[in-house]
This record gives C-alpha cells, structure tokens and sequence, in this order.
C-alpha cells in the first residue's frame, strides 16, 4: 500500500496561529510535533512509500518537517489549488495502477492509532476488489460542522451536506449515518475509471496537466495546465456518483480539527478544566481555550476562548468559533496580511521577523540557515541596508561579491541585482532596514532561484 498525503489547505478556522503561509497542519500542536509530522509517523506504519501534495510555498515547510524526522518522501507540487479531485487525479497518475493507495489529509488528529491500523486493513480488502472505500466515523454527537454518510451496512446510501442542528440530531438517533472523514482507500486504477466515467473533464484536464508536468526529483505541475482542471472536491467529483462506494466504520478518535472549540477537546487540561498553559494564570476561571507564548491573567471567566499570537489576539466565546471564518473573510476585504503570515515568515532558505513598519521603512530580522542562499533579485520600490549579527554572509551586488562579518554592514539601492547566501555552517543572522515608497513582499523580481520560485 501507499499513501497520499493532501498538505495543502489554508487552515483559516484557527486563525491567528493557523494562516495562509503557516497553516494548522505545520503548527506544532501537540508534543511538539505538528498534524503533519503526525500524519506520515502513522501512514508510515501501513504504507511502503508516501507521495506529499503540496504547493509551491508549504512544499518547504512539510521538507523541513520530514526532515527533522529524518525522513525523506516524493512530492507533487501544485501551482494553484483546485480542491482534492484534481489533486488526489494527479498523485494517482504519478503511481502505479496497481496500487492499492491510502489518502490522507495531513491537518486531521488521529489519537488511536491501534484502530486506524485496522480499519486500513478492512479498507484494503474492498480496494483489492475494485471498490472505493470511505472512512465513517461513528459520530459521538450532533455535529453540525461535518458533512454525513448514510449507510446500509459497509453500503454507502448517500452522502449529506452539513446539517443544521435539528437535521444533524435526527441523524445521529438513526443510527445508520457516520461523520464523514475525508480519508480514502481505493486502487489506483478503480480510482481513475471512476473519475473519468463520473467527471470526464477533470479526468481529461489532470491527464494532460500531468503529461505535460516537470519532473525534477520533484513533480512539478504548470500553473496554466492547473488552471485548465474544473475544480472539485472527490466527493462530489466521484465518490457521490460511483456505484462503486463502501465504508468502513470508525472509532478511532478521529477529529479534523476544524474549530477552537475542537482543539479544545483535544488538549490537556487543567483541574479547572483550563487547557494547561505555563503562560496563562487563571483566578476563579474554568473551561477555557488558553494559547498564548506571554502571560495571560484569566479571573472570572469561563468558557472562552483566548488565543493571543505576537500580532493578533482572538477572543470567543466556546460553541462560536466556527465564526473565526467570517474575521479572515474581513481580513481579507481589508487587504490584511493578518490572515496569510505571521510576524515570522518561513522561507526555504531560512525565516524572516517583521520587527517594525511604518510609512515608508520596515524592519526584519532575517535568519539565513548555512549553504543557503535567497534568490538573485532586485527591488523597484526600496533601498536595503543590511547589519549582521552573527555568522558570515556571503553578500552579491551587481558584478561585486564580497563577505560581510558581525558588526558590519552594507546597502543595497534601489534597482541594484543583489543576493544573500550563507556559507558557512552556523546560521546568518542580521537586520535588514528597507527603506522606500514601498515596502510590500510583492516588491520583488527573482532573475535565479535554487527554489525554482517564479
């Protein structure tokens, strides 16, 4: 068996500490390790080899997290999402048809991984007989913020948008509907004759995109043949018109961790039922959501929701979270990058801090991590100066090239061709003070990239 990891997603519903550039799936949440790290420790218990669906910008932050598990997995890189169809389409094309394939979404929480092992090798039995297979998990209770799956035994009836809370009751006193989980077992080739009978132009679409992909070490999609695909998820794609669907029960504490008040469930906790936080200090306060890495002082209050980050601070009531949606839909209307960074940036070279911006200057802590180098590049709005704090940066301008030690610095001007690269084996820490008419990220023309970034 294989497995299909989908790493990609934006991770919105637990905005502040999930954002477009670091979403929940990267976030180490729990014993320091994130949802995706935890993802491929258990595929790789009932699977031979991974093959990780990313894009361009999180394919180095799930590199980075493989790595520091001292692991290594093929990836598909997607330039432009087009929901899981067209995603899972490609990873197939990218095997064998033979394969018997377990997919994945990498931002869910799995607690018993005993369960999960065997309901993966039910799942396989069906997949070996030409089945698509889904995992039901067995709801606990009225969920409105999953989609259903009614059933007749491992027969799949239907399947049932999210319900609203009187609808999701009646389900659950039924008996016979299950959470749907998002996690697939198929063989490659059912897969493929199943979408190409079901949605024949996303089959065609992902077909040539693939055909026409590069393949460096890397599979590498071409953004205008991603754009060509229709987009669509694979349930409603193919698992809600093929004739050829099982599930498998599920009890295997299963949470996708789509809200604040999820994660809440999930965490430990406090005698005061207070998820525990070496930061927070709580008076008279009980059953309250604390993340925060400062101090935080709680007294009188109870069943909230407090998570504070270094540039935005959440406050909700539990049972409200699914709100969290509708603050990144306004900061998106504002033109906020609130709701795609954080103060710290990771980048595949290394990270970068926002320390302070102001009309027409920004400051950044940038860290460039040993034999990595950021792209060759010119800026059309700012002037760069640069001090380095510590390690010796290997500093590019124009047709000159020269080493910048601790306690020096240089600068750069406006329109100049210039790069950064670390070779040494300690990383380059400095500040850099952009000073311009413009200091946005988009200020920026790549002329070469080790990273392959447009």
């Amino acid at each position: 068996m294989k497995s299909i990891v989908l790493a990609g997603g934006s991770g919105t519903r637990l905005w502040p500490i999930s954002r477009k550039l670091m979403p929940k799936q990267f976030v180490k949440l729990f014993d320091d390790y994130s949802l995706f790290q935890k993802t491929i420790l258990r595929n790789q218990k009932i699977s031979e080899s991974q093959l990780v669906i990313s894009n361009q910008d999180q394919y180095f932050l799930a590199y980075d997290q493989l790595e520091t598990l001292g692991m290594k997995e093929d990836f598909l890189l997607e330039p432009v999402g087009r929901n899981t169809a067209p995603a899972i389409a490609l990873a197939c094309m990218a095997l064998d048809s033979e394969d018997i394939v377990m997919v994945s979404p990498s931002d869910h929480l799995i607690s018993d991984e005993k369960a999960y092992v065997e309901v993966v090798n039910s799942a396989k039995e069906y997949a070996k007989d030409g089945y698509l297979v889904t995992f039901g998990i067995k709801p606990s209770y009225a969920e409105t913020g999953y989609g259903y799956i009614e059933a007749d035994g491992e027969d799949v009836l239907s399947f049932k948008e999210k319900p609203d809370e009187q609808r999701a009751k009646a389900y659950i006193e039924q008996g016979n509907y299950y959470w749907n989980s998002g996690i697939f077992c198929f063989k490659v080739s059912t897969f493929l004759e199943e979408l190409e009978k079901c949605s024949p132009k996303i089959y065609e679409a992902s077909k040539r995109a693939y055909e026409n992909c590069v393949d460096d070490g890397i599979v590498r999609i071409k953004k205008e043949d991603m754009l060509n695909i229709p987009e669509d998820s694979i349930d409603y794609a193919v698992m809600e018109k093929s004739t050829k669907v099982k599930v498998v029960p599920s009890d295997m504490g299963w949470s996708d961790l789509g809200s604040f008040d999820a994660l809440y469930e999930e965490l430990p906790k406090d005698e005061n039922q207070n998820t525990i936080n070496d930061q927070a200090i709580t008076i008279d306060a009980k059953k309250n959501l604390i993340i925060s890495q400062r101090k935080v002082a709680l007294i009188d209050i109870d069943d909230l929701i407090v998570v504070d980050t270094a540039d935005a601070l959440l406050i909700s009531k539990k049972g409200s979270s699914q709100k969290v949606k509708e603050v990144v839909k306004e900061l998106k209307e504002q033109n906020s990058e609130l709701s795609n960074t954080h103060l710290t940036v990771h980048r595949p070279w290394g990270t970068y801090t926002e320390l302070e911006s102001g009309n027409g200057y920004k400051i950044k802590n940038i860290e460039v991590k040993p034999g990595k180098r950021l792209s060759l590049q010119k800026h059309f709005h700012r002037n760069e100066h640069w001090v380095v704090v510590s390690g010796t940066a290997q500093v590019t301008v124009g047709d000159k090239s020269y080493l910048v030690r601790p306690n020096e610095s240089t600068y750069i001007k406006m329109g100049e061709i210039h790069r950064l690269e670390n070779p040494g084996k300690i990383p380059v820490v400095m500040i850099e003070v952009q000073v311009g008419s413009y200091t946005g990220e988009d200020d920026i023309v790549r002329i070469e990239d080790d990273f392959k970034r447009s």
